[in-house]
C-alpha cells in the first residue's frame, strides 16, 4: 500500500483523537482517565507555584536591594517551602506522566500485535510498499508515539494555564513587554517552520533506513551457517554497504537542515533574555520600579514567551513525531484493508465438509509460467488424495495456494475454516516454548495428559528426545534444537491431538519413507482425517483413493478406481 507522505494537519488531528479514544474505549481506559486527570491537575498546580514564584523571587531580589534582614530571611523560607513544592509536584508528575505512557503503550501495542496476527495480515503485508518494517513500528514507533503525544500534550496545556497566568503578570508590569512577547512568538514560530518544513519528510525517510539496516543484520544473524556455507559474505557486505550509504547520505540532510534550525533557535532563545531588560530597565533607572520587578519581568516574558513558542521550542521533536504518527497510521490502514480482504474472500470461500476448486488456474509468481489449467474437482471427507506433478514448483505453489498464501491464480478453492484444515509443509516450524505446549494446543491442554504425549513420542521414535531434554515441559527454542526429521514428527504428533477434517502433506517423502507414509494415511483414515499427499517422488497409487497429476502447460489427470477424467 503506497504511502501518502502529504497529509493536512486535520488528518493528523483525527488520527491522534482516534487514537486516544480507542485507549479511553479500551479496558485500559477507566485507569487511563483517572492519571490523565490527575496530569492536568499537577500541570495546573505546577503553574500556580510558577506564579506565587515570580512574586516571592522579586520580593526576595527587591529585599536584598533594601538591605531589609527580616524580609530577606522571610522571603528566603518561603522561597525554599516553594521550591519544595514545586518539586514534590514534578516528581509526581513525572511518575504519574511514566504511568500512563506504559498503559497507553501496552494497550496501543497489543491492538497493532493483534491485528498483524489476526487474518494472517503479516503474510499479506510484509515487503508492500510503504510498509516497510512493521516489527520496528510496532515497537519502537509505538513507544515514541505514546511517550511524545503525552509529553506534548502535557507541554501544551501546561502553556496554555502559563500564558493565562503570565499574560496578567506581564500586562500589569509593563503591556508593551506582553506584546513584545507575542510579536516575537508569532514570527519566531513562522520562521521555524519555513526552515524547518522539510524535517518530517527527512525523519520518516531516517526512520525507515535505520529499521532496514537492522533487519538486514539481523537476517545475517538468523541465517548464520547458511551464508558461511554458500559463501554470501561479500553479497550481504554490498547490500549493507548500499543501505548505509543511504542511511548516511538522508542523515546528512537531517543534519543540514538541523544547523539552519539550530543556528536560528539559539539566537531566538538568547535574545529572549536580553529583551525584557531592554524594555524594562529604564524604568526602574527613572525609579519607577524596584529592581524585583525587573527579575519578575525576566521570568514572566520567558515562561510566557516558552508558552507561546513550543512550535519553535519542540519543532524537531514535532516533526520526529509526525513521521511516527504517518508510520504507524499506514501501518494501521494496510493491516485494517488486508484484514478485511482476507475475512471477506474466507468467508466467501468457505465451505463446512469439502475443498472444492472452481474453476482454478495457477501461475508461476512472475505470472510468465502456466502452471496449473482450470483445475475442477472436489476433495470429500475420509478420502486419501494424491497429488503428484513434474515440477516441484507446481508442487510447493499448489500447496502455498491451498493454504492462501499465494496471490498468482484465478478462480476459487473453497475449504473449510483454518481451525479444521492443517497444512504441513516440507520444512515444518516450531515455536519456542515448552515441549508439552508445541504439541497440543491451548484449547486441548486439560483434555490431553502427560502419558498421552509420551506415548505418542514413544510410538515415533522420539523417546531419547525428552531424555536428551529433560521432559516435555522444558523450555526451548525447538526450530534450532531438533532435526528436520524431528520436528516433522513433532508436528505429526500435534496433528493427531487436533484431529482436523483435512490435512494437506507437502512432500511428505523428503523426510519419511514410503512404510511410514502409509502407516501415517491408515492412521489418519481411522481418525475420520481427509489426507491430501504432494508427493515428492513417485508414490504407489495403491494407498489413495485419488491421484491427481499435473503435467506440463497445466494440464491435469483425475483417477480413481471407479473413474478416469483427463483435462488437457
Amino acid at each position: 500500500m503506497p504511502l501518502e507522505k502529504n497529509r493536512k494537519p486535520s488528518q493528523n488531528w483525527m488520527r491522534l483523537t482516534n487514537t486516544i479514544r480507542q485507549l479511553i474505549q479500551s479496558k485500559q481506559g477507566p485507569i487511563a482517565i483517572r492519571y490523565g486527570i490527575t496530569l492536568v491537575f499537577l500541570v495546573i498546580l505546577f503553574n500556580v507555584f510558577n506564579v506565587i514564584n515570580s512574586y516571592v523571587g522579586r520580593d526576595f531580589i527587591s529585599s536584598i536591594e533594601q538591605k531589609n534582614t527580616n524580609a530577606f530571611y522571610t522571603n528566603a523560607i518561603l522561597y525554599a517551602v516553594v521550591f519544595v513544592i514545586s518539586s514534590a509536584i514534578g516528581s509526581l508528575n513525572r511518575y504519574t506522566e511514566e504511568r500512563l505512557g506504559i498503559l497507553w503503550r501496552e494497550q496501543l501495542t497489543w491492538k497493532f500485535t493483534e491485528n498483524y496476527l489476526t487474518e494472517r495480515t503479516f503474510q499479506q503485508i510484509i515487503g508492500s510498499p510503504g510498509i516497510e518494517n512493521p516489527d520496528q513500528r510496532i515497537t519502537d514507533d509505538v513507544k515514541a508515539f505514546t511517550t511524545t503525544t503525552i509529553s506534548f500534550t502535557l507541554l501544551f496545556i501546561g502553556g496554555i494555564f502559563s500564558a493565562i497566568s503570565f499574560s496578567g503578570v506581564l500586562w500589569s508590569i509593563n503591556p508593551i513587554l506582553f506584546l513584545v512577547a507575542v510579536a516575537y512568538a508569532l514570527s519566531g514560530t513562522v520562521s521555524t517552520i519555513f526552515l524547518g518544513k522539510s524535517l518530517i519528510r527527512l525523519n520518516y525517510d531516517q526512520l525507515d533506513m535505520e529499521a532496514s539496516y537492522r533487519a538486514d543484520l539481523l537476517h545475517i544473524r538468523q541465517h548464520a551457517e547458511s551464508i558461511a556455507v554458500t559463501h554470501r559474505e561479500a553479497r550481504m557486505s554490498v547490500r549493507l554497504k548500499s543501505r548505509l550509504r543511504k542511511l548516511v547520505n538522508n542523515f546528512r540532510k537531517l543534519i543540514s537542515v538541523n544547523l539552519r534550525l539550530s543556528f536560528f533557535t539559539n539566537n531566538y532563545n538568547y535574545f529572549i533574555q536580553i529583551i525584557p531588560m531592554l524594555i524594562i530597565a529604564p524604568s526602574y533607572m527613572r525609579g519607577e520600579i524596584e529592581f524585583g520587578v525587573i527579575t519578575q519581568a525576566v521570568l514572566a516574558f520567558t515562561t510566557l514567551l516558552n508558552a507561546f513558542s513550543l512550535i519553535v521550542t519542540q519543532f524537531q521533536s514535532i516533526s520526529a513525531f509526525s513521521a511516527v504518527v504517518k508510520r504507524l497510521h499506514s501501518l494501521e490502514s494496510a493491516m485494517t484493508l488486508s484484514g478485511t480482504e482476507a475475512k471477506q474472500k474466507r468467508e466467501s470461500n468457505f465451505s463446512p465438509n469439502e475443498i472444492c476448486f472452481e474453476n482454478f488456474t495457477l501461475y508461476s509468481n512472475d505470472r510468465s509460467k502456466l502452471l496449473v489449467d482450470n483445475l475442477q474437482l472436489t476433495i470429500h471427507r475420509k478420502e486419501r488424495w494424491l497429488i503428484t506433478a513434474a515440477d516441484d514448483a507446481v508442487k510447493l505453489s499448489l500447496f502455498r495456494s491451498i493454504a492462501g498464501i499465494s496471490n498468482h491464480s484465478e478462480g476459487d478453492i473453497k475449504k473449510p475454516s483454518w481451525e479444521e484444515i492443517l497444512f504441513l509443509p516440507e520444512k515444518p516450524y516450531l515455536p519456542p516454548g515448552r515441549l508439552r505446549n508445541v504439541i497440543v494446543p491451548a484449547y486441548l491442554n486439560l483434555e490431553v495428559s502427560d502419558s498421552e504425549i509420551l506415548k505418542e513420542l514413544k510410538n515415533m521414535g522420539l523417546e531419547s528426545l525428552v531424555r536428551r531434554f529433560g521432559g516435555i515441559r522444558s523450555l526451548k527454542e525447538w526450530d534450532e534444537e531438533l532435526s528436520l526429521a524431528e520436528k516433522y514428527k513433532i508436528a505429526l504428533i500435534r496433528i493427531l491431538f487436533v484431529k482436523p477434517k483435512f490435512l494437506i502433506l507437502d512432500r511428505p517423502g523428503s523426510i519419511l519413507g514410503k512404510y511410514e507414509i502409509s502407516k501415517l494415511l491408515k492412521l489418519f483414515h481411522r481418525l475420520g482425517v481427509t489426507t491430501v499427499v504432494i508427493a515428492k517422488d513417485e508414490e504407489t497409487v495403491l494407498e489413495y483413493d485419488y491421484h491427481l497429476n499435473i503435467s506440463h502447460f497445466g494440464e491435469w489427470t483425475l483417477s480413481s478406481l471407479n473413474l478416469t477424467n483427463s483435462h488437457t
